[in-house]
């Protein structure tokens, strides 16, 4: 529930009004608060936890496409990296192959330099193997901005700094997992 500094029901709040201006209902967010699945940058998760949760969502939505970081979690963010390995864990075990399962698409972790040079790194991300590769309108772009801010209590002065220079708000690789 994104709770690390007693935030939870702050953050629950925004993360719907994040979705709102994404337009996703607030009927398609699930908000987990599992006490062996505490909010902290230093702690890694329960892999086979995290998977039978992730699963479930995935059964109860319908859900054909999932979207996960990469091993190092963009930021390095230890229950990133958990989310990534609980996927690959169900993906691997559990055959999640289309048509019977869902595809997964992982984003990939770049250098510092490439993460803050904004749209310079099309050029870069064009020329490299990816799957799949999203470029955002400059429209997505500050809607995807109006997103990120409403997470007011998670603004620090860094996060304004990726609002101005990240390349993830402006280009995404994937690769299949």
């Amino acid at each position: 529930s994104g709770n690390y500094y007693n935030q939870g029901e702050i953050r629950k709040k925004e993360l719907e009004q994040s979705c709102c201006v994404l337009g996703i209902p607030a009927s398609d967010v699930t908000v987990i608060d599992h006490r062996d699945l505490p909010d902290n940058p230093a702690v890694e998760w329960d892999t086979q936890l995290l998977a039978t949760l992730v699963l479930k969502h995935i059964e109860a939505k319908n859900i054909n496409l999932v979207v996960t970081f990469d091993a190092g979690g963009v930021s390095g963010h230890a229950n990133h990296v958990s989310l990534h390995a609980a996927v690959r864990y169900s993906a691997c075990t559990l055959l999640w192959v289309p048509p019977w399962g869902c595809r997964v698409l992982v984003l990939e972790s770049v250098n510092l330099f490439r993460k803050y040079i904004s749209f310079l790194d099309v050029l870069i991300s064009c020329l490299l193997p990816r799957d799949a590769l999203f470029i955002l309108t400059e429209e997505e772009t500050e809607q995807a901005k109006r997103a990120m801010r409403c997470h007011r209590s998670q603004l620090l002065w860094f996060r304004h700094l990726y609002l101005l220079f990240s390349r993830y708000l402006v280009v995404n690789s994937l690769r299949l997992l």
